[in-house]
């Protein structure tokens, strides 16, 4: 963590803020260019290392353009999700980490791509989606409880999705990788839920989830899962005990206290008009309370 700190302090300066919103702009560009410039995007921008090689080294950049969809409704659905979880990201991390997180993404699916040219021959077209997925597992780290319908029915927290992606994740690299030892009926399974398990893809997913956990990994603060930080968190909790209802701290939304749980992080708005505190899980998503909205409810 400390690496990391000292070149946020050198570097941060430099850092895009609300990187987000350009990278939608690129998205509807690419979205653009693939659906009415007649695959325009696939063609000529799509990171292609066969072309690369041939001296088409702008792939190496322009394949971040990759839309996430070709459907002119859930492409709008996908930007307005990405938006919203790369703008709680960046609140959270701050716009340096933010622009790392996705810098490291962006060079890994290089070198995956290389890897599979090299190694397979193929040409594996890389888009955005490893690495939106990447960023999607990341969102749900810090917002894991957050809930979203489902279909736009179905309430489901965030936590439950990126377990599923997980599986996904895992049953692609697992499958990939052990292809030649699998019967034919279990693989003919896999392709039927949409997993292509073969080593190609292995790879491809891999490099997803290889930014979540290296990047993530190795800058996230271990002090507080040290046995110092625990010991000294069980102590608080049973003076909190102790102390009846001599608690500090309570989240606006569900009221919950230190009392409820010592992993529990409170934290004040400063975009909210007046003294709010919110808990880890409502200080991201939580509607702000502004002196307009209080004039309406009054």
């Amino acid at each position: 963590m400390k690496w990391f700190n000292k070149l946020e302090r050198k570097f941060g300066k430099y850092a895009i803020h609300n990187l987000m919103y350009y990278l939608i702009i690129l998205y509807a560009a690419g979205f653009l260019l693939e659906v009415f410039g007649n695959g325009f995007y696939s063609r000529y921008l799509a990171l292609n290392m066969a072309m690369v090689f041939k001296g088409q080294i702008w792939r190496l950049f322009t394949f971040i353009m990759g839309p996430p969809n070709t459907s002119i409704f859930f492409v709008l659905l996908s930007l307005y999700f990405y938006y919203m979880i790369g703008s709680v990201l960046e609140q959270a991390w701050g716009a340096f980490r933010f622009n790392m997180y996705l810098l490291s993404g962006w060079i890994l699916h290089i070198v995956a791509a290389l890897i599979i040219y090299l190694l397979f021959g193929v040409s594996f077209e890389f888009n955005t989606y490893y690495l939106n997925m990447s960023m999607f597992l990341a969102f749900a780290t810090i917002a894991g409880d957050m809930q979203v319908l489902l279909f736009f029915i179905i309430p489901i927290k965030v936590k439950w999705l990126a377990y599923v992606d997980m599986g996904y994740f895992a049953l692609t690299i697992i499958g990939g990788l052990f292809q030649s030892f699998l019967p034919r009926n279990i693989l003919f399974g896999l392709y039927t839920l949409g997993i292509y398990a073969t080593p190609v893809y292995a790879i491809a997913a891999l490099v997803s989830l290889l930014n979540f956990i290296v990047f993530y990994g190795t800058t996230r603060n271990y002090r507080a899962v040290s046995p110092k930080e625990m010991k000294r968190k069980a102590d608080y909790k049973h003076k909190i005990q102790a102390a009846g209802k001599g608690t500090k701290h309570k989240c606006a939304v569900c009221g919950r206290t230190e009392a409820d749980g010592e992993d529990l992080v409170f934290r004040y708005c400063s975009k909210c008009d007046g003294v709010y505190e919110y808990c880890n899980e409502h200080l991201y998503t939580h509607k702000h309370v502004t002196k307009k909205v209080m004039d309406n409810n009054n």
